[in-house]
């Protein structure tokens, strides 16, 4: 009599699974998310230190060693940085010189990404090789010959030279991250706004910026925050109407540990605020420019 052969689920069954490549790939992810926690604990650390500082007493500042937990909640040192002398002025003139600088490096800068992506005309990739070319210049080398500009034309010690000073460090930036997401949006869907009746205007506004909206805030966090935390410029180019970083600055030398902190925690405050504001857009929307 002849032996039955075995069947295939039988044979299947008798060889070995190779789980190497899953331990491996678990092992990777593991990995991974222990990066971004290490990663996330360096960012968030010092900030957490920062707001303990600024919210403790002056006694509590004056123990040694300092406890990594708060003990004694107290509003003593931020009331004082807040009736501080120049405070209160620096806030309002980091807050024109930040939505000013947003507002003029979009509505230059998204056109000129814009212009990038849709149209290819001679010497554009020299033009935007040399984009990157004035982020490489010291800000500096931008802040001192502009100061004497401004003297001469009389806007010296006034938030738009320093609006004007943010705006050239953030539109190169800004142009280059735009036209990567304009690249993305598809021209199909452009034309056919312009077959059912939009103008060029129309078919950008109504359909490609809508879809352009991420990455137009991408720009816009990078714009806002180094304008609100930029320094140097600011310091140089005002005297009387300074921001508030810079008023910050000018006082360190005479000011206790206990104001340095609270500046260092009102300071930090508003560009995470506006951090958490556009990166809901950013998430939201993502998918859809992808797409």
């Amino acid at each position: 009599m002849s032996t039955l052969a075995p069947s295939r689920t039988e044979q299947s069954d008798d060889v070995p699974v190779d789980l190497r490549p899953l331990r491996r790939l678990k092992r990777n992810r593991l990995l991974l998310q222990l990066a971004c926690v290490a990663v996330s604990l360096f960012m968030v650390v010092p900030f957490y230190l920062i707001a303990v500082a600024a919210f403790s007493s002056p006694a509590a500042m004056n123990e040694f060693p300092l406890r990594f937990l708060p003990t004694a909640f107290s509003v003593e040192t931020m009331s004082t940085f807040l009736s501080s002398t120049g405070v209160g002025a620096g806030l309002i003139n980091s807050l024109i010189v930040a939505v000013g600088t947003l507002a003029l490096s979009l509505v230059v800068g998204a056109p000129a990404g814009y212009a990038i992506a849709r149209y290819a005309f001679k010497g554009r990739d020299q033009y935007q090789l040399f984009l990157l070319f004035t982020r490489a210049l010291p800000i500096v080398v931008l802040s001192v010959p502009l100061a004497e500009l401004f003297l001469n034309v009389g806007v010296y010690d006034t938030p738009l030279a320093v609006v004007l000073l943010h705006a050239a460090l953030t539109l190169p930036t800004t142009i280059l991250v735009t036209a990567s997401v304009f690249l993305a949006v598809p021209v199909d869907v452009e034309e056919a706004a312009r077959i059912f009746g939009c103008g060029p205007l129309g078919a950008f506004g109504r359909v490609v910026l809508p879809l352009a909206l991420p990455g137009i805030s991408a720009a816009s966090i990078f714009t806002f925050v180094l304008s609100w935390n930029e320094v140097l410029g600011a310091t140089i180019l005002t005297l009387n109407q300074r921001t508030l970083p810079a008023t910050v600055l000018s006082s360190l030398s005479d000011s206790p540990l206990t104001f340095r902190f609270a500046g260092g925690f009102f300071l930090i405050v508003p560009a995470l605020i506006f951090i958490a504001v556009m990166r809901k857009y950013l998430i939201n929307m993502w998918g859809t420019t992808i797409r």
